[in-house]
């Protein structure tokens, strides 16, 4: 199978030859391809086109445009991820994975129990990170979408910037929580959104807002899951099932 390599700029029918911005040229660089050799390209908006290399210079990377493909690899229903950060790069995974699974997008919080804190610039290099890695994911699994990595937000101040949304699913994953989620997939809605705690869990007060702005608290099963398992174990559920619940 070709090389699949992601353009971070719109790609349409009159652009027959382009100039690969830094970091894809760099992919096909190190991938070693010369002109004639086949790539598929893609701009994260849905479809991907063959192309064929036509230039492989030290500096400039240029493709020719051949035929634009319309495929679909997206959930049917859209599966939103808000996590509040694992430490010890555990979230770098939790990205790749839930690419690799569908996810639509993630965001990345901050509660009470927090072990990784973020802000400022570092926050903004960490969020710019992430994006990288769900790139290289959709790279290797053949999504055509990238799921929206969103700036770090503090929990609290996500919660009160939710609207109400009668259609969209609303799950909390909260180990105590008396019903699960076999019980709950077969609930209506055009969207799912699932809140995960950190290392500790969210706390009393956290769930309790969580619950007030419409989530329905969720067990996973017996054991404790880490932060960084228990949301791609709904995603993970979800993929397999479409995102219908059904």
């Amino acid at each position: 199978m070709p090389a699949r390599i992601f353009v971070d700029t719109p790609l349409h029918a009159d652009s027959a030859e382009i100039s690969l911005p830094a970091a894809a040229a760099r992919h096909v660089q190190v991938l070693r391809l010369q002109p004639g050799h086949s790539v598929l390209v893609f701009d994260g908006r849905g479809g991907e086109w063959q192309a064929e290399v036509t230039h492989m210079g030290r500096s400039e990377v240029r493709v020719r445009l051949l035929a634009r493909h319309v495929v679909q690899r997206e959930l049917s229903h859209g599966v939103h991820l808000a996590v509040v950060m694992p430490a010890n790069d555990r979230m770098d995974g939790l990205v790749e994975k839930a690419t690799e699974l569908g996810a639509a997008s993630i965001q990345p919080l901050m509660a009470e129990r927090s072990v990784l804190r973020l802000s400022g610039e570092r926050a903004q290099k960490k969020c710019a990170h992430w994006l990288g890695v769900a790139v290289a994911a959709a790279e290797q699994c053949g999504r055509t979408q990238l799921p929206l990595v969103h700036p770090v937000q503090n929990l609290a101040s996500w919660l009160a910037q939710l609207s109400p949304d009668s259609s969209q699913r609303r799950w909390l994953l909260s180990p105590g929580a008396q019903q699960t989620l076999a019980t709950a997939l077969p609930q209506p809605g055009t969207t799912t959104l699932v809140l995960s705690g950190p290392e500790g869990g969210l706390s009393p007060a956290e769930e309790a807002a969580a619950l007030a702005r419409g989530f329905t608290a969720l067990a996973l099963g017996p054991r404790i899951l880490r932060a960084d398992t228990a949301p791609l174990a709904v995603l993970g559920t979800l993929s397999l099932l479409g995102a219908d619940g059904v």
